[in-house]
């Protein structure tokens, strides 16, 4: 990444030495457009310096008898960066990398300018992957474990590229140093299960070991609103409490249908809906996962959030807004469409327009009433 060799050099600005060569600060600008700013000592970069790439990338860091050596930090056009560790301008050693809002997204080892040995994946959700890559780089054996947000509950077992194959619950340790996971005695075996459009899960009935550690599904405090979610354990503000999978139907599908068949609908993106269709809204059907548990609140205490699940692949969770005790109630706001869109008012069931009225009359309603 700091190699000039097919560059040639168009533009020396600063000291020369006797043979013309760039000697003490100086911005040398090359054919390719690429620019170094930094220390020279008769022609070879030594000392701090500095390329900018044409492509918008830099790359900094200490350089002796023209390679980078030591520390250095490559940025890319999107602000993320790699912090790694340069010989003779080659990346061999321990490196960090963040992605363009700062999130650190690896850790590990390099080699001769690729990932090796024992090396850490960061989700921005919390999650992250553990294990051993193998010369492409890719996080595949049968040593490799995914981590849930909380640092501990971990899935151990087989995956390839970082996806999950078979895997056991497991708890991670590090008082060593060195990661160690606990395989929990007896523990089911978890799979990949991404659903379809007709298949919400192959295990319907095998809950998340993450899930069930925060959770639980009682009557609702809500007028009205049957079953709902509530807190296992006291929990601080930004913890992910529970997920929200299903199948994956498109949004014309679901604009097209009734709104009483849209009661656990969810949008994933722009495509995809997250459906989680009667009858398996009973937990005595499908209990994988229970984030279509929350109910709503104008004002909650949760929210949805993109998550990357080892199992169910990408999907909803539900994360604290606030610190939340145990035993309390979690809602989420539904993100109905509170603007009129003719006669019949916004787009919304006919629960939520009245929930909606009901809430905005207490709003106006001056103080003390």
């Amino acid at each position: 990444m700091d190699s000039d060799e097919e560059n040639v050099e168009e533009v020396v600005e600063g000291p020369l030495d006797e043979d013309g060569q760039p000697h003490g600060f100086c911005t040398v600008t090359f054919s390719s457009s690429d620019r170094f700013e930094g220390h020279f000592t008769h022609g070879e970069k030594n000392g701090k310096g500095k390329f900018f790439f044409f492509d918008g990338s830099t790359l900094e860091g200490f350089y002796v008898d023209d390679a980078l050596q030591g520390q250095g930090v490559y940025t890319h056009e999107d602000c993320s960066c790699l912090n790694g560790t340069y010989v003779d301008g080659e990346l061999n050693g321990p490196a960090q990398e963040f992605d363009g809002e700062g999130r650190l997204v690896f850790r590990g080892q390099y080699k001769d300018n690729s990932r090796c040995g024992e090396c850490w994946v960061y989700h921005p959700d919390g999650g992250c992957v553990f294990g051993e890559v193998n010369e492409e780089g890719e996080m595949s054996g049968d040593s490799v474990a995914y981590v849930y947000p909380d640092g501990c509950t971990a899935l151990y077992g087989s995956f390839v590229d970082g996806e999950l194959i078979k895997a056991r619950l497991a708890s991670l340790s590090s008082e060593t140093g060195r990661p160690r996971f606990q395989i929990t005695v007896n523990s089911p075996v978890f799979s990949y299960d991404k659903s379809t459009s007709s298949c919400m899960a192959t295990h319907a009935l095998l809950p998340d070991p993450y899930e069930s550690q925060r959770v639980f599904v009682a009557d609702s405090l809500i007028r009205g609103a049957g079953q709902g979610l509530f807190a296992r354990t006291d929990a601080e503000a930004g913890t992910v409490m529970a997920f929200y999978n299903g199948v994956r139907i498109t949004h014309s599908e679901v604009d097209g249908r009734d709104w009483s068949l849209n009661g656990n609908t969810i949008s994933l993106d722009e495509e995809t809906v997250i459906d989680v269709p009667q009858p398996f809204d009973q937990t005595e059907v499908y209990c994988a996962s229970l984030g279509h548990k929350a109910n709503h609140a104008f004002i909650p205490n949760c929210k949805y959030d993109p998550f990357a699940h080892p199992r169910f692949g990408l999907i909803k969770c539900i994360r604290t807004l606030r610190a939340v005790q145990k035993g309390e109630e979690l809602t989420v706001a539904y993100g109905y469409d509170h603007e009129s869109s003719g006669e019949n008012g916004p787009e919304a069931p006919e629960w939520y327009k009245k929930e909606l009225e009901e809430f905005q009359q207490k709003q106006e309603a001056p103080t003390g009433q």
